[in-house]
C-alpha cells in the first residue's frame, strides 16, 4: 500500500484519483485565461454599441423636439431657427452642449432666384433641424483597441427633422 503523506493508506483507485487531481491542478486557471478575453471583448462591444444606439436615438429625439419648437414658439424665421437649435441642444445636454452641433436650415420657397431672402408674410417655408455629434472625437466609451476599433464605430452621429411652416 502506498501513502499520500497524510498518514492514510491509499488503495489502487485512490492512487489513480490522486494522480489525476495533481495533473488537473491549474487547468481551470488556464481555461479562464483563454476564455475571459473573448467574453470581455464581447461584453465591451455590446456596451459600446448600446451607448451608440442610445446617443443616436437621443439625437433623433432632439431634432424632432427642435423642429416642434420651431413650429410653435417663434414668429420670424430667424427666431424659429434659433429656438429650434436651443431646444435641440438642451435635449441632448447629457452629451455635452459644446459637443453637439445644431443647424436650422430655413429654405424659402421662391419662384425666382431671390436677391434678398424671399420669405414673405404668409408664405410657406420648411425648416430643417440637423443635430450632429462627433463620436470619433468624443467617444462615449473609450475605444478598447485604439485605432483598430475606430473602424467599427461611427465617426459622426446625426439626425435631422423637417417641418413646414405655413
Amino acid at each position: 500500500m502506498k501513502s499520500d503523506y497524510s498518514g492514510y493508506a491509499l488503495t489502487s483507485t485512490g492512487v489513480t484519483s490522486t494522480v489525476t487531481l495533481k495533473k488537473q491542478q491549474g487547468v481551470a486557471a488556464i481555461e479562464f485565461a483563454l476564455v475571459f478575453p473573448v467574453f470581455f471583448i464581447l461584453l465591451y462591444g455590446i456596451i459600446t454599441y448600446c451607448l451608440i444606439f442610445v446617443a443616436q436615438q437621443s439625437l433623433t429625439l432632439a431634432a424632432e423636439e427642435g423642429a416642434r419648437a420651431a413650429l410653435r414658439y417663434a414668429a420670424t424665421p430667424a427666431a424659429r431657427g434659433t429656438t429650434a437649435c436651443a431646444v435641440a441642444t438642451q435635449s441632448v445636454s447629457w452629451l455635452g452642449t459644446t459637443n453637439v452641433a445644431c443647424v436650422a436650415l430655413i429654405t424659402p420657397t421662391c419662384s425666382a432666384p431671390p436677391v434678398a431672402p424671399c420669405v414673405t408674410a404668409g408664405a410657406a417655408y420648411p425648416i430643417k433641424v440637423t443635430v450632429t455629434y462627433p463620436y470619433s472625437a468624443r467617444p462615449l466609451v473609450p475605444l478598447l483597441l485604439g485605432s483598430l476599433m475606430s473602424v467599427a464605430v461611427p465617426t459622426t452621429l446625426g439626425s435631422s427633422a423637417t417641418v413646414q411652416i405655413d
